[in-house]
């Protein structure tokens, strides 16, 4: 017997959890830092880079989940990790303002633990989706599960806006202890006896770290699919800093114009992973290596456009919604790719072949939101505003291209799968 769909939904919960405290952090201290406490940027945005960078550890929890074949108790334990940084990262705010020495070394201990809860949950959940999930189910357990966590960040952010006001650094520990202590409930509520009820392998053999992952990267497919994932990632995160930027300097949009563009981005991303999961769990149409290959040349496509929107005139939002679309397809796609490919190797080491590209993923996310924002700088030196963001989302476009290529060469079609009685 494999995940029931009410199962999933309620693994997706996990995933609105991490959502929900980790929006906190990157969104609403970042804020706080800036704004009300006028520090420089580049302090939240290092914080941010930390627990990204920190989630190279994925691997090792994803190893630690293989040998011990009780992915449950990881899958809490992150998430109680997850809650204690981000109780330490709302209980440096004030202490920043106090005593900034010692707020910044809590805030580097705080975003260092919050990445470590990441990592231990995140890679956790995707190698028991991985492992119990049906073949046919897979990429609507992606849709499923991502937009979930989209659904946690959103609710997360409007509620405690709301409840923010008027600001006072008791009022954010009140609201952060609140979110964090119901994430944590709501895990353990969600995950308890799914793992029993399932059919799940027995672990494997034991085996030292080094040397599991050392026969992981012996495996073509799974190496190769890293460099998907660190290529893709890279161009995907790459837009991040400089597309509100390049509205506003190119185009002449005001703030609230370039946020609420970024708004429709993200709506055209949730159409793009909505569409993958019907058409490939509800109607079987399409492969999963399909649906990615669409997603990254599409969004090469849209790149092109958005670059010389201003010498054509081409209208940005629907053009920035397009963008949205294709790369919601191919990301939901890809995370429906991993799931299969995890379980293929002949060690069946999930936890540890997710951890592996979890943590090409986070390092991607880091490399490409900087690398985006460095070459613009580099490019406005030699080139017209414009001509400098153009060049930039050219080359993008080509990450983009390599990346379906390589995805049509590593990724082979989903077989055709029946839906078997009791699953």
């Amino acid at each position: 017997m494999t995940l029931s769909w009410v199962q999933i939904f309620r693994l997706g919960l996990v995933q609105a959890c991490l959502g929900a405290i980790v929006v906190l952090m990157t969104s609403t201290l970042n804020r706080l830092m800036v704004v009300e406490l006028a520090l420089p940027v580049v302090l939240p945005g290092f914080l941010v880079a930390l627990h990204y960078g920190v989630q190279i550890t994925r691997p090792n929890w994803g190893h630690l989940a293989d040998q011990g074949g009780n992915r449950t108790r990881w899958i809490i334990a992150g998430m109680a990790l997850l809650a204690l940084g981000g109780l330490g990262a709302a209980a440096a705010i004030p202490l920043l303002e106090s005593s900034f020495g010692l707020g910044l070394a809590l805030s580097l201990l705080a975003y260092a633990v919050i990445g470590l809860g990441v990592g231990a949950s995140g890679t956790s959940l995707l190698a028991l989706l991985a492992t119990a999930t049906a073949e046919y189910r897979r990429p609507a357990a992606a849709t499923i599960t991502w937009l979930m966590m989209i659904a946690g960040i959103a609710l997360t952010a409007i509620t405690a806006g709301k409840f923010l006001d008027p600001y006072s650094h008791a009022r954010l520990m009140v609201i952060v202890a609140i979110i964090c202590t119901g994430a944590v409930a709501l895990t353990v509520l969600a995950v308890w006896g799914i793992e029993r009820r399932v059919v799940i392998r027995p672990a494997p053999p034991s085996v030292r770290f080094r040397d599991g992952m050392r026969d992981i990267w012996a495996d073509t497919r799974a190496r190769n699919f890293t460099f998907f994932v660190f290529l893709s990632m890279t161009a995907y995160f790459m837009q991040e800093l400089i597309l509100e930027p390049y509205a506003g300097l190119v185009f002449n949009y005001t703030p609230g114009e370039s946020t609420q563009m970024s708004g429709a981005q993200n709506g055209g991303v949730f159409l793009g992973m909505v569409l993958v999961g019907v058409a490939a769990s509800g109607f079987r149409l399409g492969s999963l290596r399909n649906w990615v290959v669409t997603g990254c040349i599409g969004s090469a496509v849209m790149l092109v456009a958005i670059a010389g929107a201003s010498l054509w005139v081409l209208p940005l939002v629907p053009l920035v919604v397009a963008l949205g679309f294709f790369n919601g397809m191919f990301a939901v796609a890809a995370i429906g790719s991993m799931m299969q490919l995890a379980g293929e190797g002949q060690d069946k080491r999930e936890g540890a072949r997710v951890g592996l590209w979890g943590a090409s993923q986070a390092i991607a996310a880091g490399f490409g939101g900087l690398t985006g924002a460095a070459l613009v700088d580099l490019a406005r030196s030699l080139l017209p505003v414009a001509d400098a963001f153009g060049a930039v989302f050219l080359f993008q476009a080509t990450i983009f291209i390599a990346s379906a290529a390589l995805a049509a060469r590593i990724m082979s079609p989903r077989p055709k799968a029946l839906m078997v009685p009791g699953e």
